[in-house]
């Protein structure tokens, strides 16, 4: 939802009854359009975040931990100055305005000042300027005397408002009958143009409740009546967005519009940062492939011109063979393929400078050249297309992670096989996480994340477990705990569809999936991670289904 003045309204005053008398811990500021503030208050540590940008401004509660730079900016080192250890004294909404000013009273060892934060949540406008007796100390974004704004934002001028628009106050019922006598038929559109503070979905919003004919009276309830009922509303079974007063069926209600906008901004926030990585792991790994296909390229058109060496072998024996026919100086001769049954010719080049037996020996030369050429190139071609599935493996992994859990581990492969930079080398390293784990009929099956998950599976097995791959595709080693004892169908069914869900044949239909028991599986000495080979298997033919039904507490 766009943060107007209807909604931020009831943030400032959830934010003013939780934050004051609270006081400033820490203050952090994660990129050029936001900030951070760790809150002390009466009921535990709280952490505040100010978005400033022009798409997602908001002042919200967070949950979600983020790296902190190394260098602080300028305008946060200016809050931490003055706004350190300050309190809190209150939170309010500038009357129908989308600006919430935030007090602090700021004690030393030698007075107490108060200070206010101007937090303006005005889209690409959207901006944060701390001032003390209504003079500007310093902001995140300035603007300078030259500049053609009408706002000037810098040190040490006085703090002005954004210029009013010319619209109708919404608790103005007077003056919202007289406009709605003129009223369009598209009231949503209308509503939002005429009426301070509301945004067009908080308008389709009243439409939605009111009807087509929606009256004055109504949009003043609306905005002014004080009821709600956060919620945030899904799309396909994602949260889509997040509203103070919601009609939508598809929705998920809050305490309080600060629970809502917390349950949805961080899911964007954590959906965003596992895209990123996500993206970043595709990136470091299809430069690797892209290096390793260039370099089987080469090895392939090495290869083809080994194709001859036979034929070379072939002119250096019928150079032997007819030695005493061949004449001092002679640049060529025809000579009978005595392996040929038809008796065909062939004709060979020769160097006048040579003798015929020197002419031989440098047929045998090059024939053996292009034998040891091929021996070598034959043995990396096998290397450079074992890398090559391999890296697809490490790919259908990626593709198949669902938080960014499942993509440490693939990050840390990357980085032994030195395709990913460590960029935090000193920085603990997180626990390793479980398997993902199913219970289907009382039968616990479990799916390794990645490949270096899929080695620990295999070795945490059981040889009468039964282990599952898909066949002819990259996916997850998945294994039925069972002892060595008979499964029902339905069990088998079910951890086939997981492993075809988890796997790089998930768009299909109908994937083919192997089963045996682990004591038939074995990973070869010295092979890469995941891979295994495997005997006495059946297939069985399934769409992929994640059953999530069946998941047991993933992260």
């Amino acid at each position: 939802m766009p943060q107007d003045a209807f909604t931020i309204k009831y943030v400032a005053a959830e934010l003013n009854a939780l934050l004051c008398g609270g006081k400033i811990s820490k203050i952090v500021q994660y990129d050029r359009d936001s900030l951070t503030f760790i809150i002390y208050t009466r009921g535990g540590t709280v952490k505040l975040d100010i978005c400033l940008s022009a798409r997602a401004c908001r002042m919200s509660l967070t949950d979600c931990d983020r790296p902190v730079p190394q260098n602080a900016p300028a305008f946060c080192m200016l809050l931490r100055k003055h706004l350190a250890n300050a309190e809190i004294t209150n939170v309010g909404q500038l009357p129908f305005e989308r600006i919430v000013a935030v007090d602090f009273l700021c004690t030393s060892e030698f007075e107490k000042l108060n200070m206010r934060l101007y937090v303006e949540l005005m889209g690409k406008y959207s901006n944060a300027v701390l001032t003390q007796n209504g003079v500007i100390l310093g902001a995140l974004k300035t603007t300078a005397i030259g500049e053609n704004t009408k706002r000037v934002l810098f040190s040490g001028v006085k703090y002005l408002l954004p210029e009013p628009q010319d619209k109708i106050l919404p608790d103005d019922l007077d003056a919202l009958e007289k406009a709605f006598e003129y009223a369009p038929a598209d009231r949503a559109a209308f509503i939002s143009q005429k009426v301070k503070g509301v945004a067009y979905s908080t308008a389709l919003d009243m439409v939605e409740l009111y009807g087509e004919k929606i009256t004055a009276k109504d949009v003043h309830r609306y905005i002014c009546g004080g009821q709600c009922n956060p919620s945030v509303t899904f799309l396909n079974g994602q949260p889509a967005d997040f509203k103070a007063k919601c009609a939508d069926p598809e929705r998920r209600e809050y305490p309080s519009v600060l629970e809502a906008q917390r349950a949805y901004y961080d899911y964007l926030y954590k959906k965003q940062t596992f895209e990123d990585a996500q993206k970043k792991l595709r990136s470091a790994l299809y430069s690797a492939q892209k290096k390793t296909e260039k370099r089987l390229q080469i090895i392939n058109s090495k290869l083809f011109e080994c194709l001859g060496a036979e034929e070379i072998k072939l002119k250096g024996e019928l150079i032997t063979a007819y030695i005493y026919a061949i004449p001092a100086g002679a640049d060529s001769f025809e000579a009978v393929n005595y392996y040929d049954e038809e008796g065909g010719k062939v004709k060979i080049a020769l160097d006048r400078a040579l003798t015929p037996a020197q002419n031989a020996q440098q047929y045998y030369k090059k024939y053996a050249k292009l034998r040891r050429t091929q021996e070598s190139v034959t043995s990396q071609k096998d290397e450079a297309e074992a890398k090559l599935g391999y890296l697809a493996s490490i790919g259908a992994h990626i593709s198949s992670a669902e938080n960014l859990v499942d993509l440490e581990e693939i990050a840390e492969e990357l980085k032994n096989l030195g395709l990913l930079k460590d960029e935090n080398p000193k920085k603990k390293k997180a626990a390793t996480p479980p398997f993902r784990e199913f219970d289907i009929l009382g039968y616990r099956a479990i799916a390794g994340r990645n490949n270096i998950q899929n080695d620990r599976l295999l070795k945490s097995l059981n040889g009468g477990d039964i282990w599952l791959h898909t066949q002819g595709y990259h996916s997850a080693h998945v294994a039925v705990l069972c002892g060595g004892g008979e499964i029902p169908d339905g069990v088998l069914l079910a951890a086939a569809e997981i492993c075809a869900y988890y796997s790089d044949g998930r768009g299909g239909t109908k994937i083919p999936v192997d089963y045996t028991r682990k004591k038939f599986v074995k990973k070869p000495p010295a092979s890469n991670a995941g891979f295994v080979i495997y005997s006495n298997y059946k297939t069985i033919l399934v769409e992929p289904k994640s059953h999530a039904e069946l998941l047991k507490g993933d992260l």
